[in-house]
């Protein structure tokens, strides 16, 4: 199933909460999402609810200027990394993450971090479709299509509409 893709239609800001406690349930291990999508597509929207999904409470920032946020989750962390105003993936180097033994890594504009991050498990591409989101979500790797299979088997993907 790696590179196979799983379409589905997000109606409201509702529904980017519910896909996201789906993925964040469904997730078999260590993962690396990378959230691609246009500004206001909801890549920080959908981020900020698969942190909630995960039990982190408190503030949740928005790492547009800190480039890194990090949330502890029991014995790991999830890392929240957003790479709109860095040039290079060598910029990275500064921000302290080689080997960083994180349990979720979500990663807005990975584009930009080429060469410098873990590679993705799954590719979760968001674009404005009417009033709502269109989202297209991407099995990378082995544990990214087992983790789609993890969320379509629970029926938790099945109250999405394809488009």
């Amino acid at each position: 199933m790696t590179g196979a893709v799983l379409r589905r239609v997000l109606s409201d800001e509702e529904a980017t909460t519910q896909l996201a406690a789906a993925l964040a349930a469904s997730q078999p291990g260590p993962g690396v999402v990378y959230l691609r999508g246009d500004l206001g597509a909801g890549k920080s929207s959908l981020a900020r609810a698969w942190l909630r999904s995960l039990g982190v409470t408190g503030t949740i920032r928005s790492p547009t200027y800190t480039l890194v946020e990090r949330y502890p989750l029991g014995d790991s962390e999830a890392l929240h990394l957003d790479l709109y105003r860095i040039g290079s993936g060598g910029e990275l180097e500064f921000l302290g993450l080689d080997g960083e033994p994180a349990s979720l890594w979500l990663v807005e504009w990975p584009e930009r971090g080429a060469g410098g991050l873990p590679a993705a498990d799954l590719v979760i591409a968001l674009s404005i479709h009417g009033r709502g989101r269109l989202v297209d979500i991407v099995a990378a790797s082995p544990l990214g299509a087992r983790w789609v299979a993890a969320a379509e088997e629970s029926d938790k993907l099945a109250s999405f509409p394809e488009p």
